[in-house]
């Protein structure tokens, strides 16, 4: 399978088994045991967490793609209940606990982790500080489910770290860059306040930003053969549960 072919493959059932982990009630509900309030405490708090004990504005500039309002009030709510790097090995486990849930038990976890971690070790993190701070949670050895949910959790934050790196260099702001992919309704869900609909004139910026993830992202993939290429996209399929390309 060819780079961009096996980038294409796996970027969206990444995405979509992660926000899935995020927007599920059972991983919210572990936020509350853990004494989290209702909202997004347990979310702003632990997915963040790995940035350290960062003031509010600098963890909004380095997600991006949330609006401010939404993150900031959320990492100064989870800031009472627990520091930064505990709030992130909670949130760590919450992500394990999920995958041995959801992970498909067909999958060949053993062999998926090879793969996702040889792509993640060959990432140059320079300027994706959010997915660095993800590679370098713990991954365990005895809990090859819950070490394969926590790699997809870490290939998601890279691609979604490089897309806003594109998105910016392609001349949209974040905020523009929700509108055109979700739509207005779907923008505000995540937090931007009145968003307005796109300009046509985005919509070919954004399509260039998704092009430069991709290019951003190719690097990773150029470690695997042609062949492994193949196994990633199928393993990511059969992992995820998503509809064969």
């Amino acid at each position: 399978m060819e780079i961009f072919d096996c980038i294409s493959a796996v970027a969206r059932p990444i995405h979509d088994f992660g926000d899935e982990f995020m927007s599920d009630d059972a991983t919210a509900a572990i936020g509350l045991r853990a004494g989290f309030a209702p909202g997004r405490g347990f979310y702003c708090r632990g997915r963040f967490g790995v940035l350290g004990e960062a003031s509010a504005s600098v963890v909004q500039a380095v997600q991006g793609f949330l609006g401010p309002d939404l993150v900031i009030a959320g990492w100064r709510a989870g800031r009472s209940v627990m520091p930064a790097e505990e709030a992130a090995a909670c949130y760590t486990q919450a992500v394990r606990t999920w995958g041995r849930a959801h992970i498909s038990a067909d999958a060949d976890v053993e062999h998926f982790n090879l793969l996702a971690q040889q792509l993640i070790d060959a990432a140059d993190a320079d300027a994706l500080p959010l997915f660095a701070g993800w590679r370098a949670q713990p991954c365990p050895v005895d809990d090859p489910v819950g070490a394969a949910m926590q790699r997809i959790h870490v290939l998601r934050e890279h691609r979604g770290a490089c897309h806003l790196a594109a998105v910016r260099l392609c001349g949209l702001s974040a905020r523009e860059a929700m509108v055109v992919n979700l739509g207005v309704e779907q923008a505000t869900r995540y937090g931007w306040r009145e968003p307005h609909p796109a300009a046509a004139n985005l919509i070919s910026r954004w399509q260039r930003a998704e092009q430069l993830t991709d290019e951003l992202q190719a690097p990773l993939y150029a470690t695997l053969t042609d062949r492994q290429r193949a196994e990633f996209a199928r393993l990511v399929t059969t992992l995820t549960g998503a509809p064969t390309p």
